[in-house]
């Protein structure tokens, strides 16, 4: 399981972003930013909260607690016969119009299961 600065410095590499940039985004400097990277420095809950909603990934993400962390996309199932890489893919290939309706289906089925 990976370490929240390790998990840091491997979201802004993966983004093509600097360091310089996310400390920014942060409202601190480069130099304090590198700290939480290199575990130097404790990463404050706000700038946590702020960095999750940056990348659009969960706090559990952030610090190591993600369900197929180390499966590729393809080999997750979304159910029986469909992986999520497949699903993706098939979502993406839809004009916008179609995929808000997607997602519309989605928030439906959630209000009949309870969970909206």
């Amino acid at each position: 399981m990976k370490t929240t600065r390790e998990l840091l410095k491997e979201l802004r590499e993966d983004n093509d972003l600097t360091q310089r940039t996310i400390a920014q985004v942060l409202g601190v400097s480069q130099q304090q930013y590198s700290r939480y990277e290199t575990g130097s420095a404790a990463l404050p809950l706000r700038h946590f909260i702020k960095l999750a909603y940056y990348y659009n990934i969960s706090a559990d993400y952030l610090i190591g607690r993600h369900a197929n962390a180390d499966k590729p996309l393809e080999n997750i199932y979304l159910t029986k016969h469909c992986t999520f890489e497949q699903f993706s893919s098939d979502i993406f290939s839809l004009n916008e119009r179609r995929r808000q309706a997607v997602l519309e289906y989605t928030k439906l089925q959630k209000r009949k299961d309870g969970k909206l």
